[in-house]
């Protein structure tokens, strides 16, 4: 009983503190050559992101796809199905074929934030997704924000730190593949 009470008041605590909770649920392993990065989602905050991204990565849809932009000091982006099979000319041009909704919300881009790419237009996210390895406050209010590595950042730093070309795409092609998994558990931020 102390340690379900200890660990109640730690989550309220943890709440109230950040504002935001990643209730457990259906959780996301983004697997890496350089090892997998754990993602907890906020469908409180953005659920149409997160459903688009789960029912992608049910499908398979992103099994194979490259993180085909990494900016160091910035963030890593993947989701791309051109990644798969087109020219590298082409890479951050694909998308599921259709859009979602923005669903902006008051999360900061914080470091190890996922949040959806898009084009000028705010409702032009598909499937292509960012995680932020460093602090990007100036994208907060225009991606939306809809999860969290939980665990791994040391494979997204692993990532952002390769050799790219002039278009910040990676010379050695890091592939993934996205597996969603039922946890359960207490809300963690």
């Amino acid at each position: 009983m102390h340690n379900f009470i200890t660990s109640v008041f730690i989550t309220v605590f943890i709440t109230c503190a950040w504002g935001v909770t990643a209730w457990a649920g259906e959780t996301a392993v983004i697997q890496t050559k350089f090892g997998d990065m754990k993602i907890e989602f906020f469908e409180d905050k953005a659920p149409g992101h997160v459903k688009n991204f789960k029912d992608l990565a049910k499908k398979g849809f992103y099994d194979g796809t490259l993180f085909h932009r990494v900016i160091p000091g910035f963030m890593i982006q993947g989701g791309d199905p051109n990644t798969i099979n087109k020219p590298r000319t082409m890479h951050g041009m694909g998308d599921p074929g259709y859009t979602i909704d923005a669903e902006f919300n008051d999360i900061p881009h914080d470091r190890g934030i996922l949040s959806m790419a898009r084009s000028q237009d705010p409702n032009s996210a598909g499937s292509q997704f960012f995680i932020v390895v460093k602090d990007a406050h100036f994208l907060d209010g225009n991606y939306t924000v809809f999860g969290k590595v939980a665990e791994g950042m040391d494979v997204a730093d692993k990532i952002v730190s390769q050799r790219r070309d002039h278009n910040d795409n990676p010379f050695d092609p890091i592939a993934m593949k996205v597996l969603i998994n039922e946890t359960e558990g207490a809300p963690s931020k």
